[in-house]
């Protein structure tokens, strides 16, 4: 063969493979940019053993990047080299790590002190703190942890509440752990202003998942915070927990509406690992390849419709005859927002987000294709 010929055809093919490479190292490095951080995991709430944990991550630690140590067992709050050992397994295991705190005084070691060498210790597989079991689920249903007992105006006790938490909880905490979370089924808005880090909005019995991922969801966007989703209890007794399909079914829900955070939590302990079992445990495996294999089939539910409610107020919801701040009953607005948003969420579903009539709304609201107020007429 002709030697310029040869010489033309080796360019050619060094000039395809140089080519192709290009093309697949560009296309590995814009997948890897697009990945999307996301963290799937459990709630260990069950017990108070070191050897209960080690078999729960075992169960998981293929097909999970987060475990939270919600245990508030007086193992761990006596025992500081048990939740060591605890969580140097979950670390080891290289899941992502978030520890439930109760009151400092209930524990014989510094938990802030365990706070910033955790931190140290596990570098960034320590996500930060759990720290005051829903604080707006409380306050709006006086339960027995509800922080504001009395105010006379709907502001006040919005201020009340937000600078208690805020002071009492967040801000110290936030001293010596990198975030700190909570998880909430009401007032998710004030939790943010409070200053939580993330707010996991309960998916709990059969609520409106579109509902509390709408003011969850908003809430997080107005503050400029992540925000995540809990899989709590669907039945008030055995086997409390809906089934792995239902479970299935909210994960993706979770994924598609633009959650950083999916956790299923599994309190009390009705079998070997709390009330989750193999249909579980198969739906967060599930879960974890379709994420990772084949993302766009879990769907997508941007929100890009908005209602808003008035300002401070802390209506809880879940009826028309809902409670406002646990202190006030429905007022005359109430069963008019109760009803806008059922039809919004009928309408529109997870592409509703809620927010309060506050100023930082106001430039937030000009990225909706739609928006409504309750002072309006009926959408």
């Amino acid at each position: 063969m002709n030697r310029r010929v040869v010489l033309y055809i080796t360019s050619a093919a060094i000039i395809v493979i140089i080519f192709s490479l290009f093309l697949g190292l560009n296309w590995t490095e814009v997948n890897q940019a697009s990945e999307r951080e996301f963290y799937v995991g459990v709630e260990y709430a069950y017990g108070g053993q070191v050897e209960e944990v080690k078999a729960l991550v075992d169960k998981v630690r293929n097909y999970t990047n987060l475990f939270i140590m919600g245990s508030v067992d007086d193992n761990f709050k006596t025992n500081r080299s048990a939740l060591d050992e605890a969580c140097d397994y979950i670390a080891g295991a290289k899941l992502h790590l978030i520890v439930l705190f109760t009151d400092s005084n209930q524990y014989n070691y510094s938990i802030f002190d365990w706070m910033t060498k955790a931190e140290q210790k596990y570098g960034n597989l320590f996500l930060g703190v759990y720290r005051y079991d829903e604080p707006g689920g409380n306050q709006i249903d006086t339960g027995p942890t509800s922080l504001i007992k009395s105010g006379t105006t709907y502001t006040e006790v919005a201020e009340n509440y937000t600078n208690t938490i805020k002071t009492i909880f967040v801000d110290n905490y936030l001293k010596a752990a990198p975030r700190i979370f909570t998880a909430d089924y009401g007032l998710y808005w004030f939790d943010y202003k409070a200053n939580y880090s993330t707010v996991f909005v309960e998916y709990v019995g059969n609520e409106s998942r579109a509902r509390h991922i709408a003011l969850g969801r908003a809430a997080a966007e107005t503050f400029a915070k992540d925000w995540g989703v809990i899989v709590t209890w669907k039945y008030e007794q055995p086997p409390y927990i809906e089934s792995g399909e239902e479970l299935y079914s909210d994960l993706a829900l979770a994924y598609a509406c633009g959650a950083k955070y999916a956790v299923v939590f599994s309190y009390p302990q009705i079998g070997e690992y709390g009330i989750l079992t193999e249909e579980h445990f198969e739906a967060l495996e599930k879960f974890w390849h379709t994420r990772h294999n084949n993302p766009d089939s879990l769907g997508s539910s941007p929100a890009n419709i908005a209602y808003v409610v008035p300002a401070d107020y802390g209506f809880g919801f879940r009826r028309p005859n809902d409670t406002i701040w646990g202190l006030f009953p429905a007022d005359e607005l109430a069963e008019k927002i109760y009803t806008d948003i059922e039809t919004l969420t009928n309408r529109y579903g997870a592409q509703l987000n809620i927010f309060y009539n506050e100023p930082q709304t106001e430039a937030i609201l000009k990225n909706y294709t739609e928006v409504f107020y309750w002072n309006q007429t009926r959408p």
